[in-house]
């Protein structure tokens, strides 16, 4: 954005990502609450990994919000005066915010009930969808950023993907 007007009000900053994020989101929780559980036999298995999966995304999602600080936005436009982050948790993948999502969406399928993974999986491409936006804003805001994906190759959960 060297040169370039910055993005600014609630569309031209990303916020159709914002609300279409939320939305999924509470479809996780909606249905999750209202579908069917899991057959008994797998009731147990199934809460215990979930209940990992959550917990690790908390984890990943606080990290990333702590080390943000000021940054922090839930638009996919860079906080105007924001600096490129690429240390602690942001070394080891560049949207560690998007994974805790993820990951706590995952959990909460696995605990709640199979029906959730629908909207868990529309809330994973939608999540790809905003990582791919603000990868554009941030190349054209942080010169050093084309460098940075080259060495943090995972985009959304350390060591996984």
């Amino acid at each position: 954005m060297d040169g370039q007007a910055r993005p600014h009000g609630f569309s031209g900053r990303g916020g159709r990502w914002v609300v279409a994020q939320v939305a999924l989101m509470l479809a996780v929780l909606t249905v999750g609450v209202l579908a069917p559980d899991w057959p008994a036999s797998l009731r147990s298995a199934c809460g215990i990994a979930g209940a990992i999966a959550a917990a690790v995304g908390l984890a990943l999602a606080g990290a990333g919000v702590r080390h943000l600080g000021s940054s922090l936005t839930p638009f996919p436009a860079p906080a105007e005066g924001a600096e490129l982050r690429e240390g602690g948790v942001y070394g080891l993948a560049r949207h560690p915010i998007y994974g805790g999502g993820m990951l706590v969406t995952l959990g909460w399928s696995l605990w709640s009930s199979p029906w959730a993974f629908a909207p868990t999986a529309l809330l994973v491409i939608l999540f790809e969808g905003k990582r791919r936006r603000e990868e554009d804003w941030l190349l054209d805001r942080y010169p050093g950023y084309e460098a940075y994906k080259g060495r943090v190759p995972r985009r959304f959960i350390p060591y996984v993907v």
